[in-house]
């Protein structure tokens, strides 16, 4: 019960986070430094990054206009390109990028059900030789030269 109305306050409070701006910070890790460390415009650790610096301005120009995360972000899209956003679009064909591993994850686990089906089935129709059945098929291949004289010297190998 605690925990259903912590959900109900958290959902209802939800419009007034929408109001607020957003923080330096949220915007500076939606974007990808392009100095070619491939971290976000946040974690780049380069002293004096010829790219992130630069970046940070732009964004805190950016937040003093008082755009939102998405206006900010577009602007950034169309100066830089797609490239600059640290996380893929979920439109088009990016889409792909997003959906791409769970339908994996899907298909892997349908195919080890069925494979587990398949030898669980297989099991229960063996014949069991502690049970008296014979384990030998009633209708046997032809055998290979070969075969039998395997088998001789195998007779005579236990023997």
């Amino acid at each position: 019960m605690p925990a259903l109305l912590a959900l109900l306050v958290v959902l209802l409070q939800a419009p007034a986070w929408a109001n607020n701006p957003p923080s330096f910070q949220a915007i500076e890790e939606s974007l990808t430094c392009q100095c070619g460390c491939g971290l976000t415009v946040h974690s780049c650790n380069h002293l004096q990054c010829p790219s992130a610096l630069p970046l940070r301005q732009e964004i805190r120009e950016q937040l003093a206009l008082g755009l939102d995360k998405t206006a900010i972000l577009a602007h950034f899209q169309e100066k830089y390109g797609e490239k600059i956003l640290s996380s893929p679009t979920t439109s088009g064909f990016n889409l792909a990028a997003w959906t791409a591993p769970f339908v994996m994850l899907l298909i892997g686990g349908a195919v080890v059900i069925v494979t587990l089906r398949r030898w669980r089935r297989a099991g229960a129709h063996a014949p069991s030789a502690a049970a008296g059945a014979p384990t030998t098929p009633a209708v046997a291949a032809p055998r290979s030269a070969l075969e039998r004289e395997l088998d001789r010297e195998l007779d005579r190998f236990d023997g």
